[in-house]
């Protein structure tokens, strides 16, 4: 099994680990592309701040941001699953996992990312700002810039077990799964169901989704389940208690949409 998270827009601090060494990343077939977004994103942050932060998108509070991205290459590291936080990544709680669990979410795991294109929870970085949808000067659209590397470096990735896509739609743009792979591949949307003058409503959550997601990866995890495709996942969230209503694609090479709907938020 494969999941494929986004990142998180905040992130903890830099560790105190060795500087970056992209050498050590996983899916190394990506370190010439990854090497190439560092040098832009550095080169871009220490020459000309108020640029780098129109750029990037943010504000005057956060210019600290892009100090931070300056010193990209020199400053500490730790395991992305400590550097990457917000909702999700709270509710997924990597760091709480049992040993066995988190064995397996360091197989699993694979969080997309504007800089590093995609890295394993272990992999060690450094704190950063740079969302995937950022336009770089030198390399435009990084959505666009990753869709070549991925698509060179994924389909080994993924391996011939399912792959449960957890991503917002700025990071699966870098990567969409074709033909045999697609045909193995889960989506999950989160709907909350109210009842309204005894009629049903269904509605999209978002803050909320991301929670949904990360405790559902989580106690797929903890339980030890690696469903072999989305059938597979349909009844093991069903036996973990989770309400799921899926659609499978009406031809081959599509993926699977999953809806969870869930009473409480």
């Amino acid at each position: 099994m494969l999941v494929l998270l986004p990142p998180s827009e905040g992130k903890a601090a830099g560790g105190t680990g060795a500087p970056l060494d992209l050498g050590t990343l996983s899916l190394p077939g990506l370190t010439e592309a990854r090497a190439e977004v560092l040098a832009e994103l550095v080169g871009l942050c220490a020459g000309d701040p108020e640029k780098a932060r129109e750029v990037l998108g943010i504000g005057e509070g956060l210019k600290g941001e892009v100090a931070k991205n300056a010193g990209l290459r020199t400053a500490g590291t730790r395991p992305a699953g400590e550097i990457y936080t917000g909702v999700l990544y709270d509710a997924l709680g990597p760091a709480s996992l049992d040993a066995a669990a988190r064995e397996r979410a360091g197989r699993s795991l694979l969080v997309f990312s504007g800089l590093w294109g995609a890295v394993r929870i272990g992999d060690r970085i450094p704190s950063y700002r740079c969302s995937m949808g950022v336009k770089l000067p030198g390399l435009g659209a990084l959505g666009a810039y990753w869709r070549g590397p991925m698509a060179e470096v994924m389909p080994a990735a993924a391996g011939d077990g399912l792959v449960l896509d957890l991503r917002s739609a700025a990071y699966a743009a870098a990567w969409k799964p074709k033909g045999e792979v697609a045909g193995r591949t889960a989506t999950v949307r989160v709907l909350q169901s109210k009842i309204v003058d005894g009629v049903e409503k269904r509605s999209v959550v978002s803050h909320f989704n991301k929670a949904t997601k990360g405790r559902l990866v989580r106690d797929l995890l903890t339980a030890g389940l690696e469903p072999a495709g989305p059938a597979e996942l349909v009844d093991a969230l069903r036996g973990l208690g989770y309400a799921v209503e899926a659609q499978a694609p009406a031809k081959g090479g599509k993926p699977w949409a999953l809806d969870v709907i869930v009473t409480e938020l």
